[in-house]
């Protein structure tokens, strides 16, 4: 279904971008009778961007099938407003065009607990991949003049080859049943190396038991279900990046 989006009031330069960015957070459109309550970021006429977002303090390197390598993400709110129903999108752009969905393992903390929200991701037609920080929360919330840090980690499955991957993150505000390009990050560079091999012998295949073995690598399905996260909150975020795949490829273009 094809959703109304409201103009991109901070910068009105690449629409293209601004509907990339707001695509895979509506997912869901609301009641006919649905009132939106979120007021915008930007003030009427703004031409600047009201969150200004930085990626910072980011492993210059990751190990495929390593461990998780942990970044920030600042979001500025620069009006005189408070900003809310706050959503970054992660956009990966990797160098041999090799990379999966499957293989970035990317999740993100609220602030409210010590439980990662994972981030699942898509890919376009030319092999960039886009998660939105969206498994059914509700969105962050920037005081005016104030600064939120969100933390991620980020790690690569063992399949995963040598590369260099470049990180950078859109930031959308959703509406009732629709969204606000609010935010655009600097670009966050890293090299992947190949997992490094054991030298001890393979152990020979047996039959599947019902528990996991410790340090056995899981799907990323599986690692999702370990999270507690329900099946309503897989599926409203397995469906946000399917359909997300047709602006992203616009948002990749606009990029370059």
């Amino acid at each position: 279904m094809r959703l109304p989006l409201r103009p991109c009031t901070p910068l009105r330069t690449s629409l293209s971008l601004c509907l990339a960015a707001a695509a895979p957070l509506l997912v869901i459109a609301p009641p006919a009778h649905a009132v939106d309550t979120t007021p915008g970021c930007a003030a009427p006429g703004a031409r600047d961007f009201p969150l200004t977002t930085r990626i910072h303090d980011g492993p210059d390197t990751y190990e495929a099938g390593g461990g998780y390598g942990t970044w920030y993400l600042d979001l500025t709110n620069t009006t005189a407003r408070r900003c809310t129903a706050i959503h970054p999108v992660v956009v990966l752009v990797d160098q041999r065009r090799a990379l999966k969905p499957s293989q970035p393992r990317l999740d993100f903390y609220d602030g409210t607990g010590p439980r990662p929200h994972p981030v699942r991701f898509a890919t376009t037609d030319e092999a960039e991949l886009v998660g939105a920080f969206d498994d059914g929360f509700p969105g962050f919330t920037v005081d005016h003049g104030k600064t939120l840090t969100v933390k991620v980690r980020l790690a690569l499955a063992p399949d995963t080859g040598p590369n260099e991957i470049t990180a950078n993150a859109a930031v959308v505000q959703r509406h009732a049943d629709d969204g606000d390009w609010v935010g655009q990050s600097n670009d966050y560079r890293f090299d992947v190396e190949a997992a490094t091999v054991s030298s001890t012998p393979t152990p020979a295949t047996t039959a599947p038991s019902a528990a996991t073995p410790p340090g056995q690598d899981l799907s990323f399905t599986d690692e999702l279900a370990r999270t507690g996260i329900g099946t309503a909150h897989l599926v409203l975020a397995a469906t946000s990046v399917l359909l997300v795949t047709a602006g992203a490829l616009l948002l990749a273009r606009s990029r370059r």
